[in-house]
C-alpha cells in the first residue's frame, strides 16, 4: 500500500516548520479506527512510612488509587488528544476493573465500540508508585494480571465484524497487539483488503503495533517497534552499532513487506527505514532524562497514524512521532500528547536551529 508522493526534508527550516505544522493542524477531525487489546492500567500512590521489620522492604502508606486506559485505549486517548476522532474496537470486561476503565474511556472517546463477553476479565496491569511528601512519585513494583492469549472464537468473530464495519468510514487503521489473541493476521489482513478496496483520492493507512509477533503481519503500512522489540524478534543485540541496527530494520521491512518501519530507540531517538530510500536517524526531542516510557509506543504509533492520514510522508510523520514521543516521556504515567502541546515541540524545536545558525 503506497501513501502518496514522498515528501522527504525540504530545503529550509522554516519552510519544514511550516509544513509540519500545517500537518498537525490537519489532524482535526481526521477519523482512525484503532482495535486492539484493552488494557487497564491501574496505579497505586503512597507515601514511604518506614522499612518493615518482618522483611527488608518498604512500608507505604497509601494515598490513591488511578485507572487509566492502557494498549488500544491508550493510542485511542493519544488520537482524541492530537485532535482526531477515534473509534475504538476491542474487548471490555464487566468486573470492576473493566467498568472503572470504561468510565475513564467515556471521558475522551466518543467511538466506543466494544465487546462484553460474560466472565470476560479485564488484563490489568498494577504499577505501585511511592515517594515522600516533597519528592516525586517512583515506580517500585508492576504486577501484571493479564489473558492467558485464549479468545473465544466467538469473541473474535464478533470483534472482527465491528472493526471492519467501522472500517468503512475510517480514514486511517491502528491495529494495537499486546498478545491476547485477540488480534490475528487473518483480522489485520481483512482490514487491510478493505482499507485497500476504498474509493478515495489517498490510500487509508492501515499501521500495526504488535508486542510479540510482528513478523507474522505481511503488506501493512508501516509499524513502530522499539529496539527491544527488534532484537527479540531477531535475536540480535544493537546497543550503539548503527551497522546492526541497519541490517535489523531491512530484514524487518523485507520480512514483513511494509512500506515502512519506525523503529524507537529511547534515548538514541528514532530510526525510520523505507524501502528503496535511505535510513534516516532522528535525533531524541527534548531531555534524555527520561521521566517514565509508559504507554509511549502508544503515543507515538498514534502520531504516525494521524500524519499520514493527514497527507504526511513517512519522514514528516516520523518527525512529528519523535516530537510527541519526547514530550509524552516526561509526564508520569500512562499519559496524551495534545495538539497543541506538538506545535508548541516543533515551534521549540525551530527556534533552537535557527538560534544554532544551522539554516
Amino acid at each position: 500500500m503506497l501513501i502518496g508522493r514522498p515528501v522527504h526534508p525540504l530545503r529550509g527550516e522554516a519552510e519544514r516548520r511550516a509544513r509540519l505544522q500545517s500537518l498537525t493542524d490537519a489532524f482535526a477531525g481526521r477519523r482512525v479506527l484503532i482495535v486492539g487489546d484493552l488494557i487497564a492500567d491501574e496505579f497505586i500512590y503512597g507515601q514511604v512510612a518506614r522499612v518493615s521489620r518482618e522483611a527488608p522492604v518498604l512500608i507505604l502508606q497509601y494515598d490513591a488509587t488511578e485507572i487509566l486506559p492502557g494498549g488500544a485505549g491508550n493510542a485511542a486517548n493519544n488520537v482524541a488528544a492530537l485532535g482526531g476522532r477515534a473509534h475504538l474496537v476491542g474487548l471490555a470486561g464487566g468486573d470492576e476493573s473493566g467498568r472503572r476503565l470504561m468510565r475513564s474511556l467515556r471521558q475522551k472517546i466518543k467511538g466506543l465500540d466494544l465487546v462484553r463477553p460474560s466472565g470476560y476479565v479485564t488484563p490489568v496491569k498494577t504499577r505501585i508508585l511511592a515517594g515522600g511528601i516533597h519528592t516525586a512519585k517512583q515506580q517500585v513494583v508492576r504486577i501484571d494480571r493479564l489473558l492467558s492469549g485464549d479468545t473465544a472464537p466467538r469473541t473474535r468473530a464478533e470483534v472482527a465484524r465491528k472493526a471492519l464495519q467501522a472500517s468503512n468510514w475510517c480514514d486511517a487503521v491502528l491495529v494495537s497487539d499486546y498478545g491476547s489473541g485477540l488480534v490475528t493476521p487473518e483480522l489485520v489482513e481483512k482490514l487491510r483488503a478493505r482499507a485497500s478496496r476504498r474509493s478515495r483520492r489517498r490510500p487509508v493507512p492501515v499501521l500495526v503495533d504488535s508486542r510479540y509477533d510482528l513478523l507474522r503481519y505481511k503488506s501493512l503500512t508501516a509499524c513502530t517497534p522499539n529496539e527491544a522489540e527488534v532484537e527479540q524478534m531477531l535475536g540480535v543485540r544493537i546497543d550503539d552499532r548503527l551497522d546492526t541496527l541497519e541490517r535489523a530494520g531491512r530484514q524487518i521491512l523485507r520480512r514483513t513487506r511494509m512500506n515502512a518501519v519506525l523503529v524507537t530507540r529511547g534515548s538514541r531517538g528514532m530510526t525510520l527505514f523505507e524501502a528503496g530510500r535511505p535510513t534516516v536517524h532522528i535525533p531524541i526531542f527534548g531531555s534524555d532524562q527520561v521521566t517514565d516510557v509508559t504507554g509511549a509506543g502508544d503515543t507515538v504509533i498514534a502520531t504516525v497514524t494521524l500524519a499520514l492520514a493527514a497527507g504526511a510522508s513517512f519522514y514528516e510523520a516520523a518527525r512529528l512521532a519523535n516530537y510527541a514521543g519526547g514530550l509524552v516521556v516526561m509526564k508520569r504515567g500512562t499519559a496524551t500528547v495534545s495538539s497543541r502541546e506538538l506545535r508548541e515541540a516543533i515551534e521549540s524545536d525551530h527556534q533552537a536551529v535557527v538560534g544554532s545558525g544551522a539554516v
